[in-house]
């Protein structure tokens, strides 16, 4: 019986510095993992704030490029019928879209949905005013059409949707 209490006088203690030097090594690497995880999503956020930037500027800029006026100005041509004209500024509008589809990864989805609503606003906008013409209209008429419609517009969706971008861009940067 007494070698099992000096066997138990050797182990107890033993088995407690056993037990904290387990712990001091546990919370030591604990430090060490959280450290790391923090140094990770520093270097992260580095390469990911600009590229989440370059997306709310180039969002910025689609919206811009697709504003009816900016359309109309930049891609007019005499020579184009209103049908021809109307195509044009369709096909144009798709493109600039598909071109920046990548974007909405960095956005927040009420971004996304208001950037998809005003290219789909415009393009209902234009679609009404090339119904409106008569088959031998030209484009300086789809134009003016779509212009006019933009100038008696209540509700212009790119400028809300401008107006999401640069507040998301305010609360998040």
């Amino acid at each position: 019986m007494e070698i099992v209490i000096e066997f138990a006088k050797l182990i107890l203690p033993a088995a407690i510095v056993l037990y904290a030097m387990y712990l001091t090594v546990k919370s030591f690497l604990d430090k060490e993992v959280a450290q790391k995880m923090i140094d990770i999503k520093t270097q992260n956020a580095s390469a990911i704030i600009p590229t989440r930037l370059q997306a709310y500027e180039r969002l910025t800029l689609l919206l811009e490029r697709i504003t009816p006026n900016n359309l109309v100005f930049r891609l007019n041509n005499s020579e184009y019928s209103a049908k021809e004209f109307h195509q044009v500024l369709i096909a144009n509008i798709r493109e600039e879209f598909n071109h920046n589809l990548s974007q909405q990864v960095y956005v927040s989805d009420e971004v996304w949905s208001m950037t998809k609503n005003a290219m789909e606003d415009v393009i209902l906008g234009i679609n009404q005013a090339a119904q409106s013409l008569d088959n031998d209209a030209r484009s300086i008429d789809l134009g003016r059409k779509i212009i006019d419609q933009q100038i008696q517009s209540e509700q212009d969706a790119i400028s809300q949707a401008l107006s999401a971008l640069k507040n998301e861009v305010r609360e998040n940067f």
